[in-house]
Formats: structure tokens, C-alpha cells, sequence
């Protein structure tokens, strides 16, 4: 690969929008939802589509509806995402994603979450 070529691909890199957020893992075999948050919604949602396609459970805490129901029950559901702004550190971007975060728990709070 050439210099050009390859400082192109750095800096699109460097300047490509940062998504995070919370979202939801659904079984519904048992509607039961695990909700998680990330400050990379796009890897996230990457490692999930690839525990479907290889047919793994995507975490330990749900084996168990892994097992009962297979992993095709499973969903991966966007709640509410948060681009990172340019003048953002990446601590404040994941203390706003925790409090995101908390606040989802907080509505959900009375559902059995994973």
C-alpha cells in the first residue's frame, strides 16, 4: 500500500463519527432483556452479529436462554445512541453514556433485566 493511500485511510479514521449509547439484548423465548451500554455502538453491534452467525452466546449471564432457546431468539435493540462531540474527551463521552445508561435502568427497573 502506498504512503498516500495509506495516510488517506489514517485520517479517515481519526475524523469518523463516534456513536455510543445504550442498547438492549432481547430473548424472546422469554422476553427477558439485558441492557448494556458502549461507547462504540458499531462494535458492539458487530460482536452480537457475529455470536448469531457463529451460533455462540454472546455473554456468560445469558447461557442459560442461550441454551433454552437458541441464540436466533436473541435481538440486538438501539435505545437511544450519543455521538461523541469533537470537543469531547473520552472520559466525559463515557460518563455521558453512563448516565444514559443509568437512566435506562432506572425506567426498566422493574423488568427482569440480565
Amino acid at each position: 500500500m502506498d504512503k498516500g493511500k495509506k495516510r488517506e485511510l489514517m485520517d479517515s479514521y481519526k475524523n469518523r463519527t463516534i456513536t455510543g449509547g445504550v442498547y438492549c439484548v432481547q430473548c424472546s423465548g422469554n422476553q427477558r432483556r439485558w441492557i448494556k451500554s458502549t461507547t462504540d455502538m458499531a462494535g458492539s453491534k458487530s460482536r452480537f452479529l457475529y455470536a448469531v452467525q457463529t451460533k455462540s452466546c454472546p455473554e456468560p449471564a445469558m447461557l442459560r436462554e442461550c441454551t433454552a432457546y437458541g441464540i436466533g431468539s436473541f435481538s440486538f435493540v438501539i435505545l437511544e445512541e450519543l455521538v461523541k462531540k469533537e470537543t469531547q474527551t473520552a472520559a466525559e463521552f463515557a460518563d455521558d453514556i453512563n448516565t444514559l445508561y443509568e437512566l435506562w435502568l432506572e425506567k426498566y427497573k422493574h423488568e427482569d433485566l440480565g
